[in-house]
């Protein structure tokens, strides 16, 4: 469907229907939501004059969350959508009522501070040690398109990784389900009861000790990536949740079986899962049209890509 015109809380459309009535071309031949035409309609938000469609599709709204001022770096923003550069240390969305200094409360700050009456829809998560693009959704009919889209695994998140050593193969996939671990709460674990899980993953770069690995998810489980790379061995550096180290040490050369070469030359430490969203691409919910939004490394994950290059030169 076309874009249309942004009137204040209207969209106006030139609807492509042929000589078609415009109610029954909305209902029949849009595209747009069942359950959102019923609402517009309900709500009088559907105007029709002439060979033009008015739909409210942006009614003023309350952001829901206490605005704070620490906006991140916005990577893509329009209408409809907003694509937001969450810092390592930062949740998503507050976890209890009284929570603030997440996401949402800064992306509620950022409404307000651009003169935008919206609702903090997040689209998905990412944990809290995690740095990367976070999709909103700034009114209905993007949640409702973006949410499906996310159900349809058409939105594409690929990540980079410091994992604990060599992977045996440059490319692969993991497909073992993710289920609660009933022993430590938090915690998830590979298990044959658990929901679909479907990470691929390839080489980018190798280091003694060390793969930078990029990976992309087909599911969205909770800890799915490290999860999934301490299920085959290599769990993230900086996870000690999940069997990596925080107190990484990097060698300038491997050591061989039962020689005492190749000692570390220096002792890393490195606070977080070395874990980044490093793209998120997914259809427009108003044109189709593709929107890739790349997320640039954060200084903490640079600087220990440094010091593993450094090492190995």
């Amino acid at each position: 469907m076309r874009a249309g015109i942004r009137k204040d809380e209207w969209l106006e459309l030139a609807a492509e229907a042929d000589g078609q009535d415009l109610n029954v071309w909305l209902r029949e031949a849009s595209g747009l939501p069942d359950k959102l035409i019923r609402k517009l309609e309900a709500e009088k938000g559907v105007r029709i004059k002439g060979d033009r469609l008015f739909l409210r599709l942006f009614p003023r709204e309350e952001p829901q969350f206490a605005a704070e001022w620490n906006v991140p770096p916005i990577l893509y923003e329009d209408d409809f959508c907003l694509v937001a550069d969450k810092p390592a240390g930062m949740a998503v969305h507050p976890s209890r009522p009284e929570e603030n200094g997440t996401l949402a409360n800064a992306i509620a700050g950022y409404y307000i501070m651009t003169g935008q009456e919206c609702r903090v829809r997040h689209i998905h998560r990412l944990d809290e040690d995690t740095s990367g693009p976070v999709l909103y959704a700034k009114n209905e009919l993007a949640q409702l398109r973006l949410d499906e889209e996310m159900r349809k695994k058409t939105i594409g998140r690929t990540y980079l990784a410091v994992v604990h050593g060599r992977l045996g193969t440059a490319r692969g996939t993991i497909d073992a389900p993710i289920g609660k671990d009933r022993h430590q709460a938090g915690r998830r674990r590979v298990s044959a009861t658990g929901d679909p899980a479907v990470t691929h993953y390839e080489t980018v770069e190798d280091f003694p000790g060390f793969t930078l690995v990029r990976l992309r998810l087909e599911t969205g489980r909770t800890h799915q990536i490290r999860v999934h790379m301490s299920h085959i061995g290599h769990p993230l550096a900086g996870d000690e949740l999940y069997g990596g180290k925080r107190q990484l040490a990097l060698f300038s050369s491997m050591p061989e079986s039962g020689s005492k070469a190749g000692r570390p030359a220096v002792t890393y430490t490195f606070n977080r899962q070395a874990l980044h969203g490093e793209r998120l691409s997914f259809p427009h919910p108003m044109t189709g049209e593709w929107i890739q939004a790349e997320c640039p490394l954060p200084e903490d994950f640079h600087e220990l890509l440094q010091h593993l290059r450094k090492m190995y030169r």
